[in-house]
């Protein structure tokens, strides 16, 4: 699974809208609205790299009210819960 955090910087007016429309796109996992330099981080989970391109170049960057994206690509993910569960022996 490829991930990429997508920084959105959305029309002021328009910002729950153009959320929501990110939201509702196949390959978007979730999206955050947030404070600091950029209204949007959405997160896009797809299975191969080409998928990248059609879903942030083809989909994310064609919503009414997206006025700019940049793009991380993720090379791995570290979590309390990823390893909490790595070492888990299924004891509550």
């Amino acid at each position: 699974m490829i991930t990429a955090i997508v920084m959105i910087d959305a029309a002021t007016d328009s910002i729950p809208e153009v959320a929501a429309a990110v939201a509702d796109l196949d390959g978007v996992s979730e999206v955050y609205s947030t404070a600091g330099e950029v209204d949007l981080v959405a997160i896009v989970r797809v299975r191969e790299f080409e998928q990248v391109a059609e879903v942030i170049a083809g989909r994310i960057n064609k919503v009414p009210g997206v006025l700019e994206t940049e793009t991380h690509i993720a090379f791995r993910a570290y979590s309390r819960h990823d390893l909490e569960a790595a070492f888990s022996i299924g004891l509550d």
